[in-house]
């Protein structure tokens, strides 16, 4: 499927900053699931100033802004051509270690709850118990936005029995490492039936199953990822996929607009279905 997207995020200062320098996280990789047909990052209001792949092979520009500025904005665009593998990524790549996706972050630390929920998972082969483990985290935690936030842990959210895709991956990626699965974190774009228009990036985890490789798991859906995916960047925790973050020296207050739109390509062929899903 091929969809284009649109992905602006601006910041209102309430006068101007003395400096700012943000890693941008909001350019897609051709992949295993989808190859990036064009794609542009242009920054109003600040610079960039280079751009390198990190330790999770995402590719990260650093923006910096100094001086004048009331505004910055931060436009990504492009399209992309996604397909369906039932979601198997495949084979872990690059140089970090798959052990390493074992590791506990201050996010994804497990505490009673989870350890009862991942103790709770059964099924007759790695696979099998992960697509129960999606299952289980549908039924239990709510899709509700606002009732969380970035800085909430997978405990967090699994006592409240509320999130958004952001926590149901982050207790995924917990409770599947409980139980010996290395999993990470990743963020993209979904495409939505019901509108194009959306306030967020979405997020969902994948685990690594022998003779598979990576394998996709969107709890907050209770599906796979297929070809209405586009996937931005992986890691740990939502920290290392987060598509702005960095540091603002300086006292103005800061308000933030996002303006988001994911739809089909006007090349697309007509009258493929899709499927109503949340976002994170």
């Amino acid at each position: 499927m091929r969809l284009k997207i649109s992905h602006t995020t601006e910041y209102l200062y309430d006068e101007p900053v003395p400096y700012s320098l943000q890693r941008l996280r909001l350019t897609p990789i051709s992949g295993p699931t989808q190859k990036v047909l064009n794609w542009a990052v242009t920054v109003d209001g600040a610079k960039i100033e280079t751009g390198y792949f990190d330790q999770y092979g995402n590719r990260v520009d650093l923006v910096s802004a100094e001086g004048t500025e009331h505004t910055i904005r931060i436009t990504a665009t492009g399209e992309a051509e996604s397909s369906d593998r039932a979601g198997v990524f495949g084979p872990h790549l690059g140089c970090t270690p798959l052990w390493l996706y074992l590791r506990d972050t201050a996010r994804t630390k497990p505490g009673k709850l989870l350890r009862e929920l991942a103790k709770g998972v059964k099924g007759d082969s790695e696979l099998a118990q992960m697509h129960a483990l999606m299952d289980t985290i549908h039924e239990a935690v709510a899709y509700d936005p606002g009732t969380t936030t970035t800085e909430t842990t997978a405990e967090e959210a699994l006592a409240a029995r509320t999130g958004v895709c952001q926590d149901h991956a982050h207790i995924f990626i917990a409770a599947a490492r409980l139980s010996g699965v290395p999993s990470r974190y990743v963020s993209g774009y979904l495409l939505m039936e019901d509108r194009p228009e959306q306030v967020a990036t979405h997020a969902w985890a994948e685990a690594h199953i022998p003779g598979l490789g990576w394998v996709g798991f969107d709890a907050a859906n209770n599906v796979c990822p297929d070809d209405r995916y586009v996937r931005i960047a992986s890691g740990l925790c939502y920290r290392d996929c987060a598509p702005v973050s960095g540091m603002r020296i300086g006292p103005s207050s800061e308000n933030l607009k996002v303006n988001l739109t994911v739809s089909p390509s006007q090349t697309q062929s007509q009258g493929q279905g899709q499927q109503s899903q949340t976002q994170s």
